[in-house]
């Protein structure tokens, strides 16, 4: 604890203290709610479908999540950081955002569903699956009111919201489980999610006294974000990629069981990449603030921040990698216990990713988002290739050797090819 202390003591003597650690507390509780109560129903869930139903949906998730970069745009980043240095400008910047990702959604769901159509024909299942998660992005593009909050540094309100409506989707797949519900109902609960969500978040929203009825377009600001946000969009696909494209490569390749065995390995493992995202989140305007003010309080802000990060994910990995076997089979029953091995490597992929997600801030900051594209399409190639590899004769282990693999060249190693990123590269 006063390890963790020190390293937040670039915060002391500044007025967005007590601010911080409260919209952090809030992010915390989000995710710890979500990690609770998203892994037992999620396990009961995958208990409840089998290794290869499980490995159908979760299949057609990942189908969908590499689509889901072109329904956001690359823009939530840009738009927080718009947010923080221009407030003046909400309404504006929200009514852009929001109407660029509607349309970009729009898109994406059409996309999504012609290439299931071609790599997947005849197929129905896969098919009702990506339709159904796909047409969640539509209600999503109402979550510029969670940007807003966020560069207000008032997240709770999007806790409550999008808790509210989690915690109602997750009594609902219990309730289709004892109902012994088909699987496409599955999909559909998520759906559900997305719309309670947006619900959610326009109540709050318009509760501060604000109205989405004030919310413009802008074209030039449209462009001047698009213009931005390309490498950032390409990134989030490349990154989804090499997240991902493991669980769409064992289908194709070793097919849905092994998909199964995989996605609830996956699951333990990915569960924890809750923390850096709330770290940053919280942390980020008063970084961007810092490298205006001071570039070596800025410096120091971002080591400090990395050093308790990397900490943190080596406390998760070294414990979930020895003891995989009993929390795979106390979990989720010893149907998935070929999954163990796969968490015990899989788990040291979250080094890299709280490095990366510590660093994210920093490319933002200093206007490079081009080297982030850079970085994690070496990542996305080179998990790709290890993929192709190592899948045909080690299956999912040989997936998670390549994600590990992957992470730690896209979200370290590459850092220190290019000479503007070598700063970064220094911190981590």
């Amino acid at each position: 604890m006063q390890l963790i202390l020190s390293k937040l003591a670039f915060l002391k003597n500044r007025d967005e203290l007590r601010k911080v650690i409260a919209n952090t507390g809030w992010l915390f509780f989000d995710r710890f709610l979500r990690m609770g109560i998203g892994l037992f129903v999620g396990v009961w869930v995958a208990r409840y479908l089998g290794v290869k139903d499980f490995g159908t949906l979760n299949y057609a998730i990942s189908l969908v999540s590499l689509f889901s970069a072109f329904a956001t745009l690359g823009l939530p980043s840009l738009v927080v950081r718009a947010l923080t240095q221009n407030p003046e400008k909400r309404e504006q910047i929200l009514g852009t955002t929001c109407l660029l990702q509607l349309i970009a959604s729009l898109g994406s769901l059409a996309l999504v569903i012609i290439t299931t159509l071609v790599s997947k024909s005849g197929d129905k299942t896969t098919l009702i699956l990506v339709a159904l998660l796909s047409s969640a992005w539509i209600f999503k593009a109402f979550n510029a009111v969670d940007l807003w909050f966020q560069s207000q540094i008032k997240s709770k309100y999007t806790v409550l919201a999008k808790n509210t409506a989690f915690i109602i989707t997750a009594i609902g797949k219990v309730l289709l489980i004892n109902n012994e519900a088909p699987l496409w109902t599955f999909a559909g609960v998520t759906v559900l999610e997305s719309v309670l969500g947006a619900l959610g978040l326009i109540i709050f929203y318009q509760s501060q006294g604000s109205s989405l009825l004030r919310w413009r377009w802008s074209f030039a600001l449209a462009k001047t974000l698009l213009k931005e946000s390309w490498p950032l969009i390409l990134s989030t696909f490349t990154v989804v990629i090499y997240m991902k494209v493991d669980q769409i490569m064992l289908g194709n390749m070793m097919g849905s069981q092994a998909v199964g065995l995989y996605a609830s390995a996956a699951r333990l493992s990915e569960v924890w990449y809750f923390i850096p995202t709330a770290v940053v989140s919280s942390i980020a305007p008063s970084i961007y603030k810092a490298k205006q003010e001071s570039i070596a309080a800025y410096s120091k802000r971002l080591e400090q921040v990395m050093r308790l990060l990397v900490y943190s994910a080596i406390l998760i990995a070294l414990p979930m990698s020895f003891l995989s076997a009993p929390v795979i089979t106390g979990l989720f029953g010893d149907g998935y216990i070929a999954a163990a091995p796969i968490l015990s490597i899989h788990i040291w992929a979250a080094v890299f990713v709280f490095m990366g997600v510590g660093s994210s801030t920093w490319f933002i900051a200093e206007g490079l988002t081009q080297l982030s594209f850079l970085r994690t399409l070496i990542g996305a190639v080179i998990n790709v290739s290890l993929n192709i590899i190592l899948i045909p004769s080690y299956g999912g282990v040989g997936a998670a050797i390549a994600t590990v693999i992957a992470q730690a060249f896209s979200s370290f190693l590459s850092n220190a090819i290019h000479p503007k990123a070598r700063q970064i590269f220094l911190i981590q």
